[in-house]
């Protein structure tokens, strides 16, 4: 990764990801998997907002459908209709805070860059909108490019792959080629923790997160307080702050540059003692 480009362009605004940086996580869903509701009140949503950024995020990602195992896919309506007044008021409050839009619809990302959104963060990598890379293209904006087996609906329904990491990265080859065939600059990989693969599939892409380094494009890990974490300790989400910390340092060992995150405070302090360790002169 030693050719690794080491800035995203946001409309404008660089982003240094010469170290990791962390995205926080905005659900404004009534039933995303951990946070569904929590923050439907837009002054208790801006201060969790000044909150995030306050502790550290470089980003805030904004999502109005949720992604959970077995939902559905919402109306650009509604969806529309949740995002864009969020964005509206976090760019009135925070106007240097850089915003992604979580979505699968291309419309919806149309809108929510023109509302101050500068990223686009499409768990469906164009699967579920064939005009989304187009559209990507267009807005000329950083895009995260994230492996899912199936939809959300269906992609926890007995998901099967001979070599999980293999598949990944040849997807990525070809999404990537796709992407650059149009005249995408910024893509960011994400392997989708959680998003059609088994716990087993989870780990051996945790174990092998290195390898999607070849391709010389910013790796994200989405993992979260994800079922991969509390499933393998027999708890439930709210509980899952601690093995959150621990897979994003392994995470952060294996190359990745955006941790996402609910707990902005924690993932900081996590970056904050991995560059200690990383950067302190060794000695024999």
């Amino acid at each position: 990764m030693l050719h690794q480009k080491s800035t995203l362009n946001c409309k404008g605004q660089l982003v240094n990801l010469s170290e990791p940086i962390i995205m926080g996580v905005l659900n404004v869903t009534p039933d995303s998997f951990f946070d569904g509701g929590k923050y439907d009140n837009v002054n208790v949503l801006l201060q969790h907002v000044g909150k995030m950024i306050s502790e550290g995020a470089t980003v805030i990602d904004v999502g109005g459908m949720s992604s959970r195992p077995g939902a559905e896919i919402i109306s650009i309506e509604k969806e529309l209709n949740r995002v864009i007044p969020i964005i509206e008021q976090i760019k009135e409050h925070f106007p240097t805070a850089v915003i992604s839009i979580d979505t699968v619809q291309s419309e919806v990302a149309r809108q929510s860059i023109a509302a101050g959104a500068s990223i686009i963060n499409d768990i469906s990598a164009g699967n579920i909108d064939d005009q989304m890379f187009k559209t990507v293209a267009e807005l000329e904006v950083p895009y995260i490019l994230m492996h899912m087996q199936g939809k959300p609906g269906n992609m926890q329904e007995n998901p099967d792959y001979q070599d999980v990491t293999r598949s990944v990265l040849e997807f990525f080859i070809r999404k990537v080629g796709e992407l650059r065939a149009l005249g995408v600059k910024d893509i960011i990989l994400d392997p989708g923790f959680g998003f059609g693969k088994t716990i087993q599939h989870n780990y051996q892409l945790l174990q092998k997160f290195t390898i999607f380094g070849v391709l010389d494009l910013p790796l994200l890990a989405g993992i979260s307080r994800k079922s991969m974490i509390y499933k393998v300790l027999n708890s439930t989400p709210k509980e899952a702050l601690n093995g959150t910390t621990v897979l994003n340092t392994i995470a952060l060992e294996r190359g990745a540059k955006i941790l996402r995150v609910h707990d902005v405070k924690e993932a900081k302090e996590t970056i904050t003692l991995w560059k200690q360790l990383n950067h302190e002169p060794k000695t024999l």
